[in-house]
């Protein structure tokens, strides 16, 4: 139903761009209009964050472009629509030439993103309808044993979810604040005891003259935070701290090199009733 929404979405903006001159429409815009969120586990990225207590991986491989770009009542106003496609992973161990995978969170869907730009910030908003399944694959299994470790054995893990976040973002002096709010609400949960709303609110914070260039590339220092609640099924509180260097441009494509702090649910959904508190050494790609 909702994919059948975004299809519906997409051809009444085309119509109506290519109807009215007096519409800005674009396919295939340049850059990325809804930044993602770095303290959000569940954004589409490229990267490695080391667990040194354990050796352990959480792998990160995704994208998110925008499709569409249309401003229906000025310049100000800027819509886009998009998708996304990601997946994360953990490894427990490297082993000869390959990684060991133990479990994989993947995502797919779409988004709409709106903001008003003001002069010197802007108001930002997305809504984003996501297919999110979780899998344990051969990592987790014991050969030798025919047996799962820890005899966890897979469960069929599934949510489809809607999910709007708003914000504002605004640029003093010293670089670039954004904080946000957001709820969801899944369409389909399974198992079943999985609580259908959640919620969270984060910050981010980046300072851009501390460090100077580097490689003849600007750089930012920055901090993000955000806490989460998505009913796991109780709504016990998750805390995700991250810190770190960013080389390039703050709202432009970088390398951002990061420490790691979490506290709250497993990450990885196939162990949802699980807790866990994890110190991490991080590297991603802005690919804006």
């Amino acid at each position: 139903m909702i994919y059948r929404i975004f299809v519906v979405i997409f051809f009444a903006v085309t119509i109506s761009a290519q109807t009215d001159n007096s519409n800005k429409f674009e396919i295939l815009p340049d850059g990325l209009h809804f930044l993602p969120l770095k303290a959000h586990f569940q954004e589409a990225r490229i990267g490695v964050l080391y667990y040194p207590d354990n050796g352990n991986l959480k792998v990160d491989v995704g994208n998110n472009i925008d499709l569409v770009y249309f401003s229906l009542f000025g310049e100000r106003h800027r819509f886009t629509l998009g998708i996304e496609f990601m997946a994360y992973a953990w490894s427990s161990s490297f082993q000869g030439n390959r990684l060991q995978i133990d479990a994989v969170d993947g995502f797919f869907g779409g988004n709409l993103s709106y903001s008003y730009n003001y002069d010197n910030s802007r108001f930002i908003s997305r809504f984003r309808f996501i297919h999110n399944s979780a899998h344990l694959v051969d990592g987790r299994y014991d050969k030798d044993r025919d047996e799962w470790i820890e005899g966890y054995e897979p469960i069929p893990y599934t949510r489809d979810f809607a999910e709007l976040t708003i914000g504002h973002q605004f640029y003093p002096s010293f670089g670039s604040v954004r904080f946000y709010g957001a709820v969801s609400y899944s369409t389909l949960v399974r198992p079943s005891e999985l609580q259908r709303a959640g919620a969270f609110t984060g910050l981010e914070v980046s300072f851009k003259d501390i460090v100077g260039k580097i490689f003849k590339k600007d750089s930012n220092i920055f901090f993000a935070m955000q806490f989460s609640a998505f009913g796991n099924p109780n709504h016990t509180m998750d805390l995700h701290l991250m810190s770190g260097i960013k080389i390039g441009e703050w709202d432009s494509k970088g390398a951002v090199f990061y420490l790691s702090y979490y506290k709250g649910h497993h990450v990885f959904s196939e162990f949802y009733t699980r807790f866990q508190e994890k110190f991490g050494i991080g590297f991603l790609v802005d690919f804006i």
